[in-house]
């Protein structure tokens, strides 16, 4: 790291999956992995672009059964451009020597820059360097400068330039069983002299795909077109120590785009019109000084920097024209295609990031929900529940995505994938849509969009719990919590667990807040929403006595993580350990014993522990209080203690939500999970997943864990909510926030104060309330408050 700039010495094979995610540059609407531009796909490279909400349907055979997958696709490869001496072979680091190469991210630029330095033979080089953008301003635009320096020779450089249209999905190995031939009807074709296009469309979703590509050097280009590929070329004339220029510009276009008729016409005509590479570098980068600004961050040391990367490819999966799509958050970002590019519950840690930033992005990211609410409502209605049942795994149009099977790399079997009962996506989706209308004050959103998302949510949950005569209360049976450890009891002929304590105090959740909202609706809206879903009376009493008496377990003095969960076998942990050294994916381990899960106290991420990282403190005693439970402080710290000693940390979200969690209940142990979190991607903790795509959830978490987490920030009642945490490793920090119509309000915390600066405006004063005092402070004031210790 060099100030804000990634940067990586020398040509490492095994690293480059890895470089290539991190690497990926986007604006929200595609992204092209940063793969070297004259290597091809292998088992080294994988130059992959993807374009949000782009996604396809096929079927393949795997372990004897018919199975339906859907994907984001990969679309055709822009990036095509290699080099060579007139009759020698093309120049790659993988078969010719290298002297030096260096790759350069600029997240403050959103640019790529390489250079590497090629040895010719006879003491003649070959120095190339390369600047990317994916442009920040034109979403369908990306453009390449590559610029060729000859030493200690002089002569032709042969330069071809390609669209290809003939790449699959192969970037996932445990995919490869998979059909990943998404693409089909590939035709190039010459729009001028200088230009050639690409059209193409998915095979069963008909998404109709437009390129086209201009190649701009001091030479003439010809063209020649070999199916799938539109191919240029051109012959450079190279003399010592003198840079010749090749630029390449891109501009994308799919039939999912507003305001165009043919995918292909609106490419062809914006590559036309596109500006030269230096006009175009200036306006990208005016939209990425923009976004800085909005999202300012002052985070000192290599937290700092860190950070930033993760807010930078936040930026580039979930930009402002993301606002103008139909899509949700891709778990895995636009960096790869881990996880399909379905979309789970992960905006529940990327959301309450946005709201402070980004708001119309998170209206966006919710209508996405919104638009999918009646798939919901089918997927309940046909599984026999009212209400919307929303699915684990998302895509295109809101049904069930969760793959059948899944593959055990380490013992090579195909197994059943139960995930699916993981219904407490729901009350994340209802959770987003309470956070954001509290910090964004859309009234509009939430009693017209939200309120009727809520409702039915709400719907589901009371229908799914069934009354205990003997324990008095409602429980909720048959389902899988974000523990994805257990997915059923040991030696279960069914799959499905009863009572998590997770998905019962959430649901309860969303049951009040609906409750609350529903009071509070204009009584003309209110009307409305009962007539067009025929609530009545009788559901209102029963969603109130659900919400309290809904069955939380608990063992041993702590909360159990479901019911049963106490009887299971503690697991040798230190054995384990020895055995195997990294036990992150415990289940697959254990499978390939022949053992289960199942039968053990062990997680493989926070689950109980979850509800500290949605609720503050006093808001989850009250939840309890609520359900007629006692939850004091230290029943609360002894469950902390017992799940941090059981859980592998097989998400990167885990080491997340731990160190929000021990942040208020252990500080002395918060930051090396915090850690963690941070290091997730750029060190690849999981062991090679993030060469198949960032974990999106994991870096906005770490965002939202300095603007929330440590400062105890919550958007409630109308007020900005303050309890900071001092963490002794990040004891200064400072951000911007978008508030309730106020733009760019600062925070600042140092050494006991905190500083908060509300820009001028015609808004109205911001309330904020800290734990000992209340403050208002008016648009152009400044506040300086001394925080207990």
């Amino acid at each position: 790291m060099t100030g804000w700039n990634w940067e990586y010495e020398g040509y490492a094979p095994a690293d480059e999956r890895l470089r290539e995610s991190l690497c990926t540059l986007g604006n929200g609407y595609f992204a092209t992995r940063g793969a070297l531009p004259e290597c091809a796909a292998d088992d080294v490279h994988y130059p992959g672009t993807y374009v949000a909400g782009c996604y396809n349907r096929l079927t393949s055979e795997v372990a004897g059964r018919s199975v339906e997958n859907e994907d984001m696709v990969n679309v055709p490869n822009w990036l095509p451009l290699r080099f060579r001496l007139p009759g020698g072979p093309w120049l790659t680091p993988d078969s010719t020597r290298v002297l030096d190469h260096r790759l350069t991210l600029r997240p403050d630029s959103g640019m790529l820059e390489r250079r590497t330095r090629y040895d010719l033979g006879r003491e003649r080089e070959l120095t190339v360097r390369q600047q990317r953008i994916v442009h920040m301003a034109d979403p369908h635009l990306a453009a390449l400068r590559t610029e060729f320096t000859a030493a200690g020779f002089a002569g032709p450089l042969e330069i071809e330039a390609a669209l290809d249209g003939g790449v699959t999905n192969a970037g996932v190995p445990r995919y490869r069983d998979l059909d990943g031939r998404h693409l089909t009807h590939v035709h190039t074709g010459t729009a001028g002299p200088d230009t050639v296009w690409l059209r193409c469309r998915t095979r069963t979703s008909d998404i109709r795909i437009g390129l086209a590509v201009r190649l701009t050097a001091d030479a003439p280009v010809t063209v020649r077109h070999e199916p799938p590929c539109a191919i240029q070329r051109l012959s450079l004339d190279l003399e010592p120590d003198r840079t010749a220029t090749v630029d390449k510009t891109v501009a994308l276009h799919t039939s999912r785009d507003p305001a165009i008729s043919d995918p292909l016409y609106a490419a062809v005509d914006r590559v036309g019109r596109a500006p030269g590479f230096d006009a175009l570098m200036e306006s990208h980068l005016t939209a990425w000084d923009q976004l800085w600004r909005r999202a300012a961050l002052d985070v000192a040391g290599e937290a700092g920097r860190i950070l930033r990367l993760h807010l930078f490819h936040v930026l580039q999966t979930l930009s402002p024209h993301t606002a103008d799509l139909d899509v949700g958050v891709p778990a895995r970002g636009l960096h790869g295609e881990a996880y399909r590019g379905h979309v789970f519950w992960d905006e529940l840690f990327v959301l309450p990031y946005l709201n402070l930033h980004f708001p119309e992005v998170s209206r966006a990211l919710l209508r996405y929900r919104h638009r999918r609410l009646e798939q919901a409502c089918t997927a309940a209605r046909e599984s026999g529940r009212k209400g919307a049942m929303y699915p684990w795994q998302s895509g295109s149009d809101g049904r069930e995505e969760t793959q059948q099977l899944h593959l055990n790399p380490r013992s090579g079997r195909w197994l059943p994938d139960h995930s699916r009962l993981q219904h407490h996506v729901g009350s994340a989706v209802a959770y987003n849509v309470w956070q954001y209308c509290e910090a964004s004050g859309d009234l509009e959103f939430l009693h017209t969009k939200g309120a009727e998302t809520l409702l039915q949510i709400a719907r589901f949950w009371a229908d799914s719990a069934v009354y205990d005569d003997d324990l008095g209360r409602h429980r909720i049976k048959g389902v899988v919590g974000p523990d994805e450890y257990h997915e059923a009891y040991p030696d279960a002929g069914t799959p499905g667990l009863d009572d998590n304590a997770y998905t019962n105090v959430t649901a309860a959740w969303v049951l009040t807040r609906t409750l609350e909202l529903l009071a509070a609706l204009p009584e003309p809206r209110r009307r409305e929403l009962v007539e067009r879903t025929g609530l009545d009376g009788g559901e209102l009493e029963l969603w109130e006595d659900v919400s309290r008496t809904l069955h939380v377990p608990f063992h041993s003095g702590v909360i159990s993580q479901f019911e049963g969960y106490g009887d299971l076998a503690e697991l040798d942990w230190d054995g384990y350990r020895g055995r195997y050294g990294d036990i992150r994916r415990l289940d697959r381990i254990l499978e390939a014993e022949g053992d289960s899960v199942n039968r053990y106290q062990a997680s493989k991420q926070a689950d109980v522990l979850m509800l500290g990282y949605l609720f503050s403190p006093a808001e989850l005693h009250g939840l309890f209080e609520r359900l007629g439970l006692r939850l004091d402080d230290e029943t609360w710290r002894r469950t902390v203690d017992h799940y941090l000693r059981r859980t592998s940390h097989g998400s990167t979200l885990s080491g997340l939500v731990h160190g929000w969690v021990l942040a208020r209940a252990r500080r002395a142990e918060a930051w090396k999970y915090c850690q963690e979190a941070l290091q997730g991607d750029i060190a690849d903790i999981q062991g090679g997943t993030t060469g198949e795509g960032i974990h999106l959830g994991a870096m906005a978490g770490t965002l939202d864990l300095v603007q929330r987490g440590l400062t105890g920030l919550e958007t409630r009642g109308g007020a900005l909510w303050l309890d900071p945490v001092p963490l002794p490793e990040l004891s200064s920090y400072g951000f911007n926030l978008r508030y309730q119509g106020h733009w760019g309000v600062q925070l600042h915390l140092e050494r006991g104060r905190l500083k908060i600066s509300v820009p001028s405006s015609d808004a109205t004063p911001i309330d904020v309330r800290l734990p000992d005092r209340a403050v208002r402070l008016a648009p152009g004031e400044t506040g300086q408050l001394d925080l207990p210790d």
